[in-house]
Parts: structure tokens; sequence; C-alpha cells
């Protein structure tokens, strides 16, 4: 018998892009009363700058539910309206660090999605940094928010295999189908009481892998490195923030590349082109053939075009 019904069960959600859309979805689907949503306020983009509305904003209010955007966690009339609608549980799904008066105020306490399998990979970039790191398995793991990031106790858990050339953001649709479904079981576990938590393993920090956030500098390409390393580098930063290189002293991004193991004629960072059909770069042992690119200041496209109007 459960201990709370799920429509009984107050539950507020909190995220902001694309992954979280999907476990918000399978908690209405399932008929769970989501008394409030919490996501990013509106910010302006786009060369006219008009306010653009985050992916579970969207949803949200196509689904006639109650949201908030706070500016600031802290700020005591959130907090007060927060208090008001009396959640009984909090859900996490890609936001914000909470401060410890919102993670610590619903009584079933608050859950995150975290899209690793924790202790590994805890930060901000989990799913780039396992495909940048050349990881033949990534997952998704619900946990118990506490004081330091990501190392609350373990409530489920599920692996997702990584194939050799997925990239980052074949990856994120493949966690956020596990994520919706991996939080649907822990939602359900923690109403009818049989949810259970479990102290995260505690490794030694040298054997810890992590996953901080990732700024323009960490994509720029190291050609003096194997083929392998560049090729997960590209794959783990496709699409975005990309991977990147200078062509001719402009940048050139890249979304799309294979490798090719060979001994090459010329040194690493040096390109090779037929100028029609192919355009590769040299490694330290091999090349990153380029088919998907964008220089500075052009728009995307397949390297068949760009060299079409571009000369080496």
């Amino acid at each position: 018998m459960a201990i709370i019904d799920k429509k009984d069960l107050r539950i507020v959600f909190m995220g902001t892009p694309d992954f979280a859309v999907a476990s918000l979805d399978i908690l209405v689907q399932n008929g769970y009363n989501i008394v409030g949503v919490i996501t990013a306020p509106d910010k302006p983009a786009g060369r006219g700058l008009q306010l653009q509305e985050s992916a579970v904003k969207q949803y949200a209010v196509s689904k006639g539910l109650h949201v908030l955007q706070p500016e600031k966690l802290k700020d005591p009339a959130f907090l007060e309206t927060l208090q008001a609608l009396q959640a009984h549980l909090q859900v996490v799904v890609a936001f914000r660090m909470l401060p410890e008066l919102v993670w610590n105020m619903p009584p079933l306490g608050t859950i995150n999605v975290h899209a690793s399998l924790l202790p590994d990979y805890r930060g901000a970039a989990p799913i780039n940094w396992a495909i940048i790191n050349g990881e033949k398995a990534s997952g998704v793991t619900t946990f118990k928010l506490q004081h330091a990031i990501d190392t609350g106790n373990i409530l489920f858990s599920d692996q997702v295999s990584i194939h050799d050339d997925e990239t980052a953001g074949e990856l994120h649709d493949a966690l956020m189908a596990t994520g919706a479904k991996v939080l649907l079981k822990t939602v359900a576990a923690i109403a009818d009481g049989t949810a259970e938590e479990k102290p995260q393993p505690a490794l030694p920090a040298e054997q810890i892998k992590h996953a901080p956030k990732i700024f323009k500098e960490d994509g720029r390409i190291n050609w003096a490195q194997p083929i392998d390393k560049i090729y997960n580098l590209v794959r783990g930063l496709s699409p975005y923030p990309t991977a990147w290189t200078l062509l001719q002293d402009k940048q050139l991004k890249i979304f799309k590349a294979s490798k090719e193991h060979a001994t090459p004629t010329v040194a690493p960072g040096e390109p090779v082109s037929d100028q029609k059909t192919y355009l590769k770069i040299a490694a330290q042992d091999g090349y990153l053939v380029l088919q998907e690119i964008q220089l500075e200041g052009k728009k995307k496209m397949e390297v068949e075009a760009f060299l079409r109007g571009f000369r080496m």
C-alpha cells in the first residue's frame, strides 16, 4: 500500500534545458501532481536579443503548470512562495546549485537526476567528459541532495553504452530518455516507501573522474596528441561547444570528423587536401578527416562544399 498516492504526492520540479523536459514529461504523463516548476529567468538571445524561454518553461506553460523563475534562490519572496506550495518532494534535473534553505525544505527531501554513474563525473559536464576521456559506458544516477555537489546518497542508477563514433549530442539524447525512466522509478519508490539510499563509494580522490565546466580553451585541439585522443575531443564537444583549431589564422570549428591511423607525411597540425573531396589534418599518429566544419564568419557546411570556396 502506497504511503502517498501519486496524485497526492506534491512535487516541485526544477530544471532548465531540453535534458530536463523528458523527466518532467514522464512525471506529468504518469499522473504525478506537479505543484510548481522552477526554471531559469527568460534571457535575451539571438541577433534581436528577444527574450528566450527555457525549454522547461515552454513545456510547463503548454501543460498549464505553475512556473516560477527566481533570479536569486535565496530571495525571501521566492522562498515564501516555494514554502506555500507545500511540496512533499523536490526533483532537480539540469538546474543550478541549490542553497540548503531550498533543498532541505520538503519533508521527503530533494532528489537529483545526474548524467553519470556516480561517484564518477561529478560536475557540470558529465556527458562531454565521458566521451572526451574515451569511456565505453556512461549512465544516469538519482540521488538525494546534500551539502557537497553530486555527493548525496544514491537511490537508483542505470548504465548506457557509448558507441565508438557517438557524439556528446547523441549520448545526451540517450541519457535524457534513460534519466526520465530512472526518475520515474525513483519517485514511485519514494511514494510507496521502498526507496533505499546507499552512500556513494568512498574512492580515493585521485581515482574519481571529474566533469568540470568546459571553457573555450578546453576545445582547442593539440595536434601533437594521438589521433584517438583528438577524435574523442571532437566527439565529446559536438555539437556544442565544439572542438576547434586555427586554419589560416581563423577559427575552424569541427562538428564531425573521422580518424585515420597512419604515419603522417606532414607535421602535426598541417592540413592535407585534394582541394575537392577531402581535408584532413595531421596528428601525432594519423589524421583527423574533417566532414562537417565551420570557418569563422561562415556557415556550418560539409567539407566538400567548404573546399569549393576555399583555397589552401
